[in-house]
């Protein structure tokens, strides 16, 4: 048998669907999974690229299969089961081998992971891998970190298997250790906030505008040929103009609203905390999802608590428009301004403009304004901050008069939009040379005595005449 120039290890939606990507490009590839029963069934239905797999039951034997040194592509829950596979499988290994960890993991446990193997001699790459399964089977966006080696092993591979932006594949090595994981981990922090603030827009237009399901996927459909265009807007009107199979009604409205979510939102936001920065948007979509799951009492808060004086709410779709957009920016640079500070503090040196590029197709995210993000930090904007490029300005310019204006509204109509309010109060901090926090040091100095500095004399110690 033909040694594989790779292996797979987990025949789940993901790993089923990279295999075959694999496969679809050339390579040989060896799968294998923990119940071994599914490994005939996925070789049955991959047809024709069937030749260029190979199934095998037992883990020596998986392993054994590749050619060396091993690259193998670990498609299973990143916590404790990676842990013990990587444990069940470090007798089969040699130095020079590379595993992958494939799924949505804490960066932390990456680095762990690099570290406990590099004592082996063995390397470990945390790969992000954006797009679904339909991305991972056609081409996904690839986030990997990992050592020089362990990218010049797996280059080839995933350059092939990647999603193209014309013509560049959406892949690179971005850093050492959890670099990788950490920027999908960021990824899906974006995610969340985008999803929410379009969620709070669809909310405006059914509960204040009175649409119906299909009416609002008329906007969205709209608005997705312009400065939204993104897959996330395309993907928003197909959603909203489907109906349900059994009633006849928009799918959407038989839809429990209760938000899941697997942690990477959480972990942006405090990963954001412990290096100094702000991701009030993105914290706000992760509160909105946990506020999501207490439904019964949402339900009961319905009919105790009184709105207060509501006022009514103008409609503008224009004025909409302008507002998601203007908040789509500030959440992308909440979202960077986290990856360079983890940058900065974990000594990564991360392209944040090729990181924009890799996200540019394949990926959830990806977007028409991922273009301008790219050329805004190829140029090197003042403090590193997205939104002070002379690219991004212009169209925060035109973005954030209709923002403010929708926030407003939708606070005064009583309508939460969590997402939207937190990105422009993020704005307004960040424009703001003179903010608040002088009084909070004051009152810091006067209960704990812990100082402050003069204006006309930084960089001492004062304190005041409480003391």
């Amino acid at each position: 048998m033909t040694l594989a120039d790779i292996g797979v290890y987990g025949l789940g939606t993901m790993g089923s669907a990279l295999a075959l990507n694999l496969a679809e490009k050339g390579f040989e590839v060896a799968v294998s999974n923990r119940e071994a029963d599914w490994i005939p069934d996925f070789l049955g239905r991959a047809g024709s690229l069937a030749e260029q797999l190979q199934g095998h039951a037992d883990l020596k034997g998986f392993v054994a299969a590749l050619k060396t040194p091993r690259v193998i592509l670990f498609m299973i829950p990143s916590g404790e089961p990676l842990d013990a596979m990587i444990e069940t499988v470090a007798p089969f290994l040699q130095s020079a081998d590379t595993l992958i960890d494939g799924g949505n993991a804490d960066f932390a446990d990456t680095n762990r992971r690099v570290e406990d193997l590099e004592r082996t001699g063995v390397h470990f790459v945390g790969m992000g891998v954006s797009g679904g399964g339909h991305g991972a089977r056609h081409g996904p966006s690839l986030m990997v970190g990992g050592s020089d080696h362990a990218w010049t092993q797996l280059r080839p591979m995933v350059e092939s298997i990647a999603a193209r932006f014309e013509n560049d594949p959406c892949v690179d090595h971005l850093g050492p250790n959890g670099a990788g994981h950490f920027v999908k981990t960021v990824h899906n922090g974006i995610e969340y906030a985008d999803m929410q603030m379009i969620a709070e827009v669809y909310g405006i237009l059914r509960d204040k505008a009175g649409m119906s399901a299909s009416r609002v996927a008329e906007v969205f459909d709209a608005w997705s040929d312009g400065p939204l265009s993104s897959y996330l807007v395309e993907i928003t009107a197909k959603v909203l103009a489907a109906n349900d199979g059994q009633t006849g009604t928009p799918i959407v409205d038989q839809i429990l609203d209760q938000a899941g979510q697997k942690g990477t939102g959480r972990w942006t936001v405090i990963e954001a905390l412990k290096l100094g920065q702000s991701a009030s948007a993105i914290e706000a979509a992760v509160g909105a999802r946990s506020w999501s799951a207490e439904r019964d009492a949402r339900r009961m808060a319905e009919g105790l608590l009184d709105p207060g004086s509501t006022m009514p709410i103008s409609i503008d779709l224009a004025l909409l428009e302008s507002a998601l957009v203007a908040g789509r920016i500030l959440s992308h640079g909440q979202g960077f301004r986290v990856l360079a500070a983890a940058s900065d503090a974990f000594d990564w040196s991360l392209d944040l403009a090729r990181i924009a590029e890799i996200w540019r197709a394949g990926c959830i995210i990806r977007s028409r304004l991922l273009d301008d993000i790219a050329t805004a930090f190829r140029s090197d904007p003042p403090f590193g901050h997205l939104v002070l490029s002379d690219t991004i300005r212009p169209a925060l310019s035109l973005g954030v008069p209709a923002l403010r204006k929708v926030v407003s509204g939708a606070i005064g109509a009583g309508q939460p939009v969590p997402a939207l309010a937190g990105a422009l109060s993020w704005y307004d901090s960040l424009r703001n040379g003179r903010g608040t926090t002088n009084l909070i040091q004051a009152q810091r100095d006067f209960f704990g005595t812990h100082g402050f500095e003069r204006l006309d004399d930084l960089g001492a110690k004062h304190h005041g005449p409480w003391a």
